[in-house]
């Protein structure tokens, strides 16, 4: 019968072939009843491929008394409950590094997007405005401070990013790195204050829930720009949409949101944003290269060897 797998969520087309072909598969998100499908297989399961958005969660994960390891199809693993995976002895994995400069690449758009409000401009030329007057002035980023919450991968690849627009980095973070040259913060209102953008590219999760908080949001003022590509759990939410829409900032780049799909009516309306729908890491390159990190883990898990991307 083979290995039994667990699976939470689609994967890309090539990925699925290679994973029905090589383990037996339960897709949990297919069954019409769920806990039909688990108690017919739980007892026999011993992987579960989910993602960085859909997780694992105390009761599924307790739920699957063979379960040796989580590969999730992700960077963030936030909706994986860790703690609950080191009680089984359960090893999870994600899909670091690939998506790197895809999400970078994303964090940089969004922000000449809503500085330049190129999504603006765009409906202007669409909607024959430019016949009538020319376009509202915007922000340069030559110039501008920017301060990173979070200096890990991709924080430092938005970095390297940067740099070359003539924008000064700082950064937040748990800790100081003495690999980089930025100066360090370990106080993020602190930070807020003396930024002209704040760019959030820290890992969600409970320990990062709110960091950005009205406090900080104020901080930043009516010139600075907020830009998330990292998880909308990470900003309070309610204290950013009621800055902008006091224009208590300048504007904000939003790539996440708190509870995905589902975005504030307000910031549908504001003409100080710019939105995407959650797609840092979404091309086909990358989406590929994360799918083979998923079956490259459990091909080793269950070969006997290290993983390649071990979270716990």
């Amino acid at each position: 019968m083979g290995i039994e797998i667990l699976q939470t969520t689609p994967l890309p087309p090539a990925v699925e072939e290679i994973l029905q072909r090589d383990y037996q598969v339960h897709r949990l998100w297919q069954a019409p009843d769920r806990g039909a499908l688990l108690g017919e297989v739980a007892g026999r399961v011993r992987g579960l491929v989910t993602s960085g958005s859909v997780g694992a969660d105390r009761s599924l994960i307790e739920a699957l008394p063979k379960l040796e390891i989580i590969s999730s199809f992700g960077v963030g693993y936030d909706p994986i409950d860790i703690d609950c995976a080191k009680e089984r002895g359960v090893i999870v994995t994600n899909t670091p590094d690939v998506l790197t400069d895809d999400v970078a690449d994303i964090a940089m758009v969004l922000l000449l997007s809503v500085m330049r409000r190129i999504p603006q401009g765009d409906q202007f030329v669409r909607q024959g405005l430019w016949a009538r007057g020319k376009f509202p002035l915007t922000d340069k980023m030559g110039g501008k401070v920017m301060g990173i919450v979070g200096l890990g991968r991709i924080g430092q690849a938005i970095a390297r990013r940067a740099e070359p627009f003539g924008i000064e980095i700082r950064y937040f973070g748990p800790r100081r790195k003495d690999s980089v040259p930025y100066r360090y913060y370990d106080n993020l209102v602190a930070m807020a204050k003396d930024v002209d953008i704040l760019m959030i590219a820290c890992p969600g999760g409970k320990e990062t829930a709110g960091i950005v908080n009205a406090a900080v949001i104020e901080a930043l003022g009516p010139k600075g720009y907020i830009v998330n590509i990292a998880r909308g759990s990470v900003v309070d939410e309610p204290a950013m949409v009621k800055a902008l829409v006091e224009k208590k900032i300048a504007g904000a780049g939003l790539d996440v949101f708190a509870n995905e799909p589902h975005v504030p009516q307000e910031l549908l309306t504001l003409d100080n944003v710019a939105l995407a729908p959650h797609v840092g890491s979404a091309t086909h390159e990358t989406r590929r290269a994360m799918g083979e990190l998923v079956l490259k883990n459990l091909a080793a898990h269950f070969a006997g060897q290290p993983v390649l991307t071990r979270v716990v």
